[in-house]
């Protein structure tokens, strides 16, 4: 046996081994292994079914759980509020509330809502008007010192899908100085330096498919 054929027989038996050893290695595929496929699927049932996301009918939206609990009965309502208009915004909403809450009260305590009737339903100017007339019968004046709000919270929410009409719930927390005094001038209620802080919850009420953009106060409650 020439040096040629010795040196074919000793390349043969390192393949063999080679193949051997990577076989061993690397192992072979007997129709259980995971597929990279299989691994992505899993990968995004995981993350669909994370214990971390909050979804209200079909999406994440913290514009309305910043604001009422997840499961309340105000948060389903706030989710079709926005399904039927999309530019509605809850944040924006209890901004203008706000805003509406302190012109509306200042000028209900100081006699005068002229500047404010746009802002009010009629059962509420009605109302209004009535306590208005009967503080100025018995010859008693009001001022107040609106010393800001201390928080407002959305109590509940309501929409009729048949109708699009919203009402919206608040809770007002405000520091106010009030004091009533008589035609000559009197203190009969309250003091000048006696802040005190009072719970007022308004209701507002628009129809969303109204072309009035404008939410008007149509109940109130102490």
């Amino acid at each position: 046996m020439n040096n040629a054929i010795i040196q074919l027989l000793i390349l043969a038996a390192v393949a063999v081994f080679l193949v051997f050893r990577l076989k061993n290695l690397l192992g072979t595929r007997d129709g259980f292994e995971k597929s990279a496929e299989n691994t992505v699927v899993k990968i995004q049932e995981k993350r669909v079914k994370s214990p971390n996301l909050e979804i209200i009918n079909g999406g994440l939206d913290h514009d309305i759980l910043d604001h009422v609990e997840k499961e309340s009965k105000a948060a389903q309502s706030l989710s079709l509020i926005k399904a039927k208009e999309p530019k509605f915004n809850v944040g924006e909403f209890l901004s203008g509330a706000r805003e509406a809450y302190e012109m509306i009260l200042l000028a209900f305590k100081n006699g005068d809502i002229s500047n404010v009737k746009t802002l009010l339903s009629e059962d509420v100017k009605e109302a209004f008007s009535k306590d208005i007339e009967r503080r100025k019968t018995k010859g008693l004046n009001t001022e107040i010192t609106f010393g800001g709000i201390r928080a407002l919270t959305i109590v509940d929410a309501d929409f009729d899908q048949s109708s699009s009409e919203v009402e919206i719930t608040i809770r007002f927390l405000s520091d106010l100085t009030v004091v009533v005094k008589n035609n000559k001038g009197n203190i009969v209620e309250g003091s000048e330096n006696d802040i005190k802080v009072q719970k007022d919850v308004w209701t507002f009420g628009r129809t969303l498919t109204s072309k009035n953009p404008n939410w008007l106060l149509i109940a109130t409650e102490l």
